[in-house]
């Protein structure tokens, strides 16, 4: 390829370039990397075929000059805890809105399965949850406390199993995604089918209102954040099944790295629902209205910060060109 056409052929990219150097024109941080994969592109063409003209020495300094933006942004974008839940996590949902969604379907699907399952054969029941659990559960159900399985333990010790539990189930979920996404769905599943089985058994006992305030006063953030986690998984499983125009080991690394931090995000979530379900749960017959006020509480945080928050922080991410996933 002659200069002249590689100039006219590449020329409107490089004047984006100069215009994001100058900060009149905003990228957001894919458009970014983009730009950057195809500046090194130019730059090791040009040097291959007139290494020692002006065009090779200008596309040269432009790909310094992204390249120390990019820095730039990771560095400032590493300096508080504060800036990733801020910005960081809220573009990471956005960006794989859908993935949540397909997340939360098939956990939907499933709890779905659960109850009609039950419904047609209540030996399902003792299947899914098992034996033991059933005739435990059948037994607080006579003495009067239906709930009585979180309060087994004390509190501190219950707190830490909880959280643990979470949170490793959650790394789970991320990582099974690596089986082409099969895996996360497989846990999404069944995850959802004992939800389901273990709502439709309350209710066939005449405790479905005593099941739900239990379940949801610790589960709505806490199931919530496994469908986030299974969004996760399904980000790094998608990754190597639709690479995209990335190389499929590229595409996998963007993948992996992307919902390690979608999960990591998780972790406050688990804790907050791990005390909750360790101090607040067991004594939840005490006062419907507390349990009605944070479960509503806890909705209200989801539908902000993971469905209102991340349109926002997307719109506005155009006028901070800085910014990045």
């Amino acid at each position: 390829m002659q200069e002249t056409i590689f100039l006219k052929k590449n020329g409107e990219r490089w004047l984006t370039a100069e215009a994001f150097i100058k900060k009149t024109h905003n990228l957001n941080p894919d458009e970014l990397a983009k730009l950057f994969v195809e500046l090194t592109d130019d730059l090791a063409y040009a040097q291959t075929h007139f290494p020692n003209s002006k065009t090779t020495k200008y596309i040269n300094q432009l790909s310094l000059q992204i390249h120390q933006a990019i820095y730039i942004n990771n560095k400032k974008t590493k300096k508080s805890p504060l800036v990733f839940y801020k910005k960081t996590y809220p573009l990471l949902i956005y960006k794989n809105r859908y993935k949540l969604l397909y997340s939360f379907l098939f956990m939907a699907v499933a709890v779905i399965i659960g109850v009609f399952s039950g419904i047609e054969d209540e030996s399902f029941i003792r299947f899914v949850l098992g034996d033991q659990y059933v005739n435990m559960t059948i037994e607080n159900i006579e003495k009067g406390d239906p709930l009585a399985v979180y309060d087994q333990d004390d509190a501190f010790s219950m707190f830490l199993r909880i959280a643990w539990n979470n949170i490793r189930v959650s790394f789970f979920a991320y990582a099974a995604g690596v089986f082409f996404s099969l895996g996360t769905i497989f846990i999404l599943f069944r995850n959802g089918l004992m939800l389901g089985v273990f709502q439709y058994f309350f209710y066939t006992k005449g405790l479905l209102l005593t099941s739900s305030l239990g379940i949801w006063l610790h589960g709505t953030v806490e199931i919530f954040s496994i469908i986030v986690a299974g969004g996760a998984g399904l980000v790094l499983g998608n990754s190597i099944l639709f690479p995209d125009t990335y190389s499929r080991v590229h595409s996998f690394k963007t993948g992996a790295l992307e919902g390690a931090k979608m999960v990591l995000g998780l972790i406050p979530l688990f804790v907050i629902a791990s005390f909750i379900e360790s101090y607040i749960t067991r004594h939840s017959e005490y006062s419907q209205i507390i349990d009605v006020i944070i479960i509503s509480i806890s909705v209200l945080f989801i539908f902000f910060y993971f469905i209102i928050y991340p349109y926002y922080v997307n719109k506005t991410r155009f006028h901070e060109p800085d910014q990045e996933i």
